[in-house]
């Protein structure tokens, strides 16, 4: 039986067929000036969390965080600077933590999570912090969270 059939992108057919850079606006940045962003807020982030301050270091990475499709370099750094806080969050920290995340910022942490879930064995991501922080942030943030999180085409 000839499986070949399979292969053909019946899409490219379709006049209707919408891409996925009809569905959102590409990250205006280039990879590079991405990238070097993503690096200063690292920086930066462990400044605020030799601080203490959880909450700024959370802030900061969360907010504008690179997405789109050319510039995987600057996500997978950002999600590494994520991890960080996250793993040096004590538990009993983070409702109060994420209580003081605006509504955009909680969103984006729910994708961050999803991301880490998604990628077994990577660094030092571990599967019980991430579920740990996926059960307090859905307590605070509620379900919408999650449905925003899994419904935005602006994948992290």
């Amino acid at each position: 039986m000839d499986v070949n059939f399979r292969k053909i992108d019946i899409d490219q057919y379709d006049e209707d067929a919408l891409l996925d850079t009809e569905l959102y606006e590409a990250d205006p940045r280039d990879p590079v000036q991405a990238l070097n962003d993503v690096k200063q807020k690292a920086a930066a982030v462990r400044g605020s969390l030799a601080k203490g301050d959880i909450v700024g270091a959370l802030t900061l990475v969360l907010e504008d965080a690179p997405y789109g499709p050319n510039v995987e370099d600057a996500k997978n750094l950002n999600l590494q600077t994520l991890v960080s806080i996250l793993n040096s969050t004590k538990a009993t920290e983070i409702p109060a933590v994420v209580k003081a995340l605006s509504t955009d910022a909680q969103d984006t942490l729910m994708k961050y999570l999803y991301k880490g879930m998604g990628l077994p064995g990577w660094g030092d991501v571990s599967g019980s912090v991430l579920l740990g922080w996926h059960e307090k942030l859905t307590e605070v943030a509620g379900t919408g969270c999650i449905v925003r999180a899994m419904t935005d085409r602006r994948i992290v």
